[in-house]
C-alpha cells in the first residue's frame, strides 16, 4: 500500500504535562493508523492515485471519482493532517522561536505575537465539534488563520473558505485532548503553545 504511518520524530512522552504519552500513543497508532489504513482501502484499484503524493490527493479531491472521494476527503485529509501535526511540535524549550521573516509576517497580519495567538486560539474554540485551526501563507504571500471542520485542510480547493499553504495546525478534535483536560479545550489550547516547533514553521514560511 501506499500510505503508511509516519514515526514520530520524538518518544511519545516527549510533549509532556502538554501532551501526555496515552493521548500521543492511541492518537498516532489507533486513530492516525485508522486513516492509513482506510485511505489505502479507498485507493485500492486505482493505482494511477496511489502514486500520488498525500498533498496531491488533497489538493485533488474536486477531481477524484465520486464513489472514493468522501473517503480520500475524510482519510486522506486525516493523514496529512496528523502527519503535518507530529513534526509541528517538538518537546518544550526545543522548538525554537520564529524566524525574523515570519516574525515580521506575523506582526504584519495580526499585530503582534500575543495577537496571533489569541485568535488562533479563537478560531479553534469557535470551531463546533471536531476540526482544526490553521495558520496558513496565502498566494499573494500574506498569512491568515483559517478552521476547517473534521480532517479538511487548506490544500483541499473547492471545498473550504481558505486556501494556502499550511505553516501551523492544531488538531481540535477530543480525542487530542480529552483524557488529560477532559472539556477544557481551552487549556489544551493555551499549553499546546510550548510545544510548537517554530523551527519547523519557520521553514515552512521560508
Amino acid at each position: 500500500m501506499p500510505f503508511t504511518l509516519p514515526a514520530l520524530p520524538y518518544p511519545e512522552n516527549a510533549l509532556e504535562p502538554s501532551i501526555d504519552a496515552q493521548t500521543m500513543n492511541i492518537h498516532r497508532t489507533k486513530h492516525h493508523q485508522a486513516y492509513v489504513d482506510n485511505l489505502n482501502k479507498a485507493l485500492e484499484g486505482h493505482a494511477d492515485l496511489q502514486g500520488k503524493s498525500i498533498e496531491q490527493l488533497c489538493a485533488g479531491i474536486n477531481g477524484l471519482p465520486d464513489a472514493i472521494k468522501g473517503p480520500v476527503r475524510n482519510n486522506g485529509g486525516g493523514h496529512y493532517n496528523h502527519s503535518f501535526f507530529w513534526v509541528l511540535m517538538a518537546p518544550k524549550g526545543q522548538g525554537g522561536a520564529p524566524s525574523a521573516a515570519l516574525a515580521a509576517a506575523i506582526d504584519k497580519a495580526f499585530g503582534n505575537m500575543d495577537e496571533f495567538k489569541a485568535k488562533f486560539a479563537d478560531a479553534g474554540m469557535k470551531r463546533f465539534g471536531s476540526g482544526w485551526s490553521w495558520l496558513i501563507k496565502k498566494t499573494d504571500g500574506s498569512l491568515a488563520i483559517v478552521s476547517t471542520p473534521n480532517q479538511d485542510n487548506p490544500l483541499m480547493t473547492g471545498l473550504v473558505d481558505a486556501t494556502g499553504t499550511p505553516l501551523l495546525g492544531c488538531d481540535v478534535w477530543e480525542h487530542a485532548y480529552y483524557l488529560k483536560y477532559q472539556n477544557r479545550r481551552a487549556d489544551y489550547l493555551k499549553s499546546w503553545w510550548d510545544v510548537v516547533n517554530w523551527n519547523e514553521v519557520s521553514k515552512r514560511f521560508a
